[in-house]
């Protein structure tokens, strides 16, 4: 077993490492096909070797060529350390500077078993998201890392270490760019080339930037999407009783299922990878697992006998008020009417014989909280929901999404409802164009069910995913007539549910107690509550006190449904002010020994200003700047200028590589003055950036927000539209 000194000591050469290949009993990327030519395989090799120094090549050279052989890709399974890993305590990473150890715990935790979609091909989440492109990045760039002084920049290019350059203290000191390729060479086919060549790689939003904080981020994000979409949709505060369909429960979307049980609905979630469920189900995300479509749809209302008497059967307080349902198919037998018990649990809720079902009418009468998960393609579950409508007369799903990698189709982002699990990653290793054919067959098929449940009272959304994006490619019938290009028959969730809160300045604000500490984690939770309170008393507008008090609601359930998955961090969704205010207090209780380490801060890039996406979140942006990137790289470059840590700056991201350009930042906090103005400069850019943009681009509501922004801070000046009153004008000019 390696230790976190020996790991900071650079490529392990003399004696290299044994070679374990890959392990066994943990998930595994997909099978990638690149389609290299002879000479692009030579290549390939070559550029994995440089690496090494002339003694090991001829070692490595058959093994790194066998690994592209078969998995499309070097990894360099040897170099995988044999250390536990996760992100350790600060104090415990042989490095020169906290900033560095600091970087270390998120590179750590973005690559721990419990939080990475697949840890031995160096992916966090959606299927394809790199920390880094193969393990001898990982081994320099911890080595650069202990070795950095406040006077050095390290630079890295998706996923290389280029190396430390004499750089200020006040520069970042550490600066990342992930898939900048030529955007006439930025195309899915190009960018498998270059990916198996080792010159590029996807970083998804935070898997690259080194910020990823486990499912926690996602959850948070559904449930406001979830509350505000039964705001809009369903005019409703309480979701008691309504039904919430969905898929995905992986690196991201892994999270739909506690996130229905926060919003108290009943959500019903689609997925066809079994080891996703079970890492799920033993962190107690899932809490049931059985294996039949009929009996996932009954079990929409499993408590015949009453939820309080269920809840003792099972041994369970009567006050829970909650129970959670996961029906997984492809599941080894488990016997009629029998299931898996939760974590922690003693006895299955249920067991044989099975005395809870009844029609599901009834449950969503009785308004219970479910979580119900489906092991098998979501496209069939959406088509058994047309049935129970055409046969019954009655719909039973209220508001419904998509949480597939959409993003990534035809690499095993989006698997075909026409083949099981293994078959489809069977074909997708041996027929892509086969696969790629079943996919957009079943993709159709997913959009012709959800056409035909739109018709009811039932609403559905683009959670981002590209899912709208790919079905419109594929052929399904998702056209808006009249609309522009980034407009579909059903909605993007930016576009109607979330695009109000970023053009208000709210988005996805995270931090992480670097100590390992939950106490510590706990302090921060109570200071932002104290914030997010102070602010509301002092007297902020009404729609700016409902997203406080929805987060305010957020830290108190989070603690309570153990939503911390790797290091000790929090996420909520905060404004300008709310952010600034939140970074002094937990700077200033660092100041004064009450956290007793230092306090990563950082977002998602999936926010106000660190993503230009015209399918996402740009996609609520109307006068023809949609597909233009000025803000993401401005607020990449800003962030740098104001006193970021670290800075990144990523093609692809959320919706597909060659679709985005997103960014992002770390900013430690450590106590001192200097942090503390850093903080303040710094997220006050990061978020009146993309306010701005959004002004100019004829939102009101970011109108509002820049004006007021600008009264408090006389330095701020921003250029203001005027509107067009008449559209006669218009007219008129061009002779309509």
């Amino acid at each position: 077993m390696s230790s976190l000194q020996a790991l900071c000591s650079g490529l392990p050469l003399r004696p290299l490492p044994e070679n374990r290949g890959r392990q066994a009993g943990v998930p595994h990327a997909p099978v990638r096909t690149p389609g290299l030519s002879p000479a692009e395989k030579q290549l390939a090799l070559r550029n994995a070797l440089r690496y090494f120094p002339p003694d090991v090549q001829e070692l490595l050279a058959p093994e790194f060529a066998q690994e592209l052989q078969l998995y499309g890709h070097i990894y360099m399974y040897r170099f995988c350390p044999d250390i536990e890993m996760r992100a350790y305590p600060i104090e415990q990473y042989p490095c020169q500077t906290k900033v560095a150890a600091a970087i270390m715990h998120m590179i750590m935790n973005n690559l721990d078993p419990a939080v990475a979609q697949f840890p031995q091909e160096l992916v966090t989440y959606g299927g394809n998201g790199q920390v880094f492109s193969n393990w001898a990045q990982f081994w320099l760039t911890m080595f650069y890392l202990s070795k950095m002084t406040e006077e050095q920049t390290l630079v890295m290019y998706s996923g290389h270490p280029l190396g430390l350059f004499p750089s200020s203290r006040s520069a970042p000191r550490l600066v990342i760019t992930n898939g900048m390729v030529i955007p006439n060479y930025s195309s899915r086919t190009e960018y498998e080339k270059l990916f198996a060549l080792g010159v590029t790689m996807y970083g998804q939003m935070t898997a690259g930037s080194y910020c990823y904080i486990g499912p926690q981020g996602i959850v948070h994000g559904t449930v406001l999407t979830v509350l505000n979409a039964a705001r809009r949709y369903l005019g409703i505060e309480d979701l008691a009783g309504k039904v919430f369909v969905t898929s995905g429960l992986g690196g991201m979307s892994g999270a739909q299922a506690k996130a229905a049980v926060i919003v108290g609905c009943i959500g019903v979630i689609a997925e066809v990878d079994k080891a996703a469920l079970e890492k799920r189900h033993k962190q107690g995300w899932l809490m049931e697992v059985t294996d039949s479509l009929d009996r996932c749809i009954q079990r929409l209302s499993v408590l015949q006998l009453g939820l309080q008497q269920a809840l003792g059967w099972a041994g369970l307080p009567a006050a829970l008020g909650l129970c959670v349902l996961s029906c997984f198919v492809n599941l080894a037998p488990l016997g009629e009417g029998r299931c898996l018990a939760p974590s922690g649990f003693s006895r299955p809720l249920l067991g044989a014989p099975v005395l809870l079902l009844c029609p599901s009418r009834e449950a969503r009468k009785k308004k219970e909280v479910l979580s119900l998960g489906y092991h098998g393609n979501v496209v069939a579950l959406w088509e058994r929901l047309v049935h129970e409508l055409d046969t019954t007369g009655e719909c039973l799903v209220d508001l419904g999404s998509d949480q597939t990698s959409c993003h990534n189709p035809f690499n095993g982002g989006y698997y075909p409802v026409q083949l099981s699990f293994t078959e489809a990653q069977s074909l997708m290793a041996s027929n892509p164009a086969a696969f790629k054919d079943l996919v957009q067959e079943s993709l159709r098929r997913q959009v012709s069910a959800i056409n035909r449940l739109a018709e009811e009272k039932f609403f559905f959304w683009d959670y981002g995913n590209a899912f709208l994006l790919e079905a419109q490619r594929a052929g399904a019938d998702v056209e808006k007539k009249g609309a522009g290009r980034t407009e579909f028959r059903y909605p993007s969730y930016v576009q109607h549910i979330m695009g109000d809160i970023f053009s208000q300045g709210f988005g996805p604000f995270r931090w992480v107690c670097t100590s390992g500490d939950p106490q510590d984690l706990a302090v921060t939770d109570e200071l932002a509550t104290s914030v997010l309170e102070k602010a509301i008393a002092d007297g902020v507008k009404v729609s700016v006190k409902l997203q406080y008090m929805d987060n305010i609601r957020w830290i108190r359930e989070a603690a309570r449904h153990r939503l911390v998955v790797g290091s000790q961090a929090r996420i909520l969704y905060s404004d300008q002010k709310g952010r600034v205010a939140i970074a002094v207090a937990i700077n200033q209780a660092i100041a004064c020994r009450r956290i007793k380490a230092p306090v990563v801060l950082s977002r998602d890039h999936h926010d106000v200003s660190g993503t230009d996406s015209p399918f996402r979140e740009t996609s609520n942006i109307y006068d023809g700047s949609a597909f233009c990137a000025d803000m993401a790289v401005q607020n990449f470059v800003g962030d740098a200028c104001r006193g970021a840590t670290w800075v990144a700056l990523h093609n692809g991201g959320g919706v597909g590589w060659g679709e985005v350009i997103n960014g992002g930042f770390g900013l430690v906090l450590d106590g001192t003055p200097e942090a503390e103005r850093r903080a303040r400069l710094m997220l006050s850019w990061d978020v009146s950036n993309g306010v701005a943009r959004r002004c100019w681009s004829g939102n009101q509501k970011a109108y509002e927000i820049i004006c007021q922004t600008m009264q408090e801070n006389s330095s701020l000046v921003v250029t203001l539209p005027h509107k067009v009153e008449d559209e006669r004008v218009l007219q008129q000019a061009l002779q309509l």
